[in-house]
């Protein structure tokens, strides 16, 4: 090699490492990435209308997803695609006929029911509305229906929420799986997102039609790691929720193997590294083949965020 070719050489590899820094991507992981070792994952990616498709209607987030290989989608209810219990029946078919007319799937309903008030009528209320949700996901071809705890009560003893909330998810679960289609409780709410409190909802409710919608929590990691908190909620996990998939463990700390969360004084939960990496390579072991969704701002270039969203997905599940 010449002098000249060795320089030329050398200053385009420096600027290759330095480009692949800048974008988030370890040096080390820009080789591993094209590894032949490296395989697509058995889980999909997809999105969820709250809050990148809220102002869309069902057409344009047909269009949208189909553009970018978003392969599915929940519909969380109030957003402008309208697809509610209020439907009448031919309305409800015209769902069903528009999705299996494409190739996104109308994965499920992310329905705001919640089983933890004080007030027995207002749970009564939330299992009623429960039972509406699954009859419109059997009737729009959806697979599930996304519920959720949000929150304790402040005058009633944590263990005796948790049951109830429980107890109410059996009897929802029964309702559902005669209807052919499953709950799933997102990890979700102030101190009812924290792992150990959904599993000891899952362990009162038992009931094989309900599962968990994994929401990628700040409150998952412990000493960097969701190893610890997905294994414990491993056995229900039937849908993923994830989110700003820039927030990753530095790329230098993760090139070198290391596990330790690197601290973010003053920053929000949003800002803060999550290993996304970690989490996905959890997922393959797990032989997880759901969907992964994409639960993230709006944008007023919703085509090429998606694409960006694509790349970084690709590049932590491979």
């Amino acid at each position: 090699m010449s002098e000249n070719s060795r320089r030329s050489f050398i200053k385009t590899g420096i600027l290759g490492v330095a480009g692949a820094g800048a974008l988030g991507v370890p040096a080390a992981g820009v080789a591993k990435a094209a590894s032949p070792q490296s395989s697509a994952p058995p889980f999909k990616l997809g999105t969820v209308t709250y809050n990148l498709a809220k102002d869309w209607d069902i057409d344009t987030i047909i269009k949208n997803c189909q553009a970018t290989g978003f392969e599915a989608v929940e519909l969380r209810t109030t957003h402008k695609h309208g697809v509610e219990p209020t439907l009448s029946k031919a309305q409800r078919i015209e769902v069903r006929k528009k999705f299996e007319d494409s190739p996104v799937r109308l994965l499920s309903l992310g329905s705001t029911c919640e089983y933890h008030s004080a007030d027995p009528a207002v749970v009564r209320k939330n299992i009623e509305e429960t039972h509406r949700f699954a009859e419109l996901a059997r009737d729009v071809g959806a697979r599930g229906v996304k519920v959720r705890p949000n929150g304790f009560p402040k005058s009633v003893p944590k263990e005796k929420t948790l049951e109830q909330i429980g107890k109410a998810l059996n009897e929802c679960g029964k309702d559902a799986q005669s209807l052919g289609v499953e709950l799933w409780v997102e990890v979700h709410g102030p101190e009812t997102q924290e792992p150990p409190h959904i599993r000891r909802i899952m362990d009162v409710c038992h009931h094989p039609a309900v599962g968990v919608c994994w929401n990628s929590n700040d409150t998952d990691v412990v000493n960097g790691s969701v190893k610890e908190y997905f294994e414990l909620l491993k056995p229900w996990i039937r849908n993923v929720h994830i989110n700003e998939l820039w927030r990753t463990l530095s790329p230098w700390n993760t090139a070198a193997g290391l596990e330790t969360r690197l601290p973010a004084p003053g920053l929000p939960d949003w800002q803060k590294p999550y290993p996304w990496r970690e989490l996905f390579s959890l997922l393959r072991a797990a032989g997880y083949n759901g969907y992964t969704l994409a639960e993230i701002p709006e944008s007023p270039e919703p085509i090429r965020l998606m694409q960006y969203y694509r790349a970084l997905w690709e590049y932590h599940a491979a």
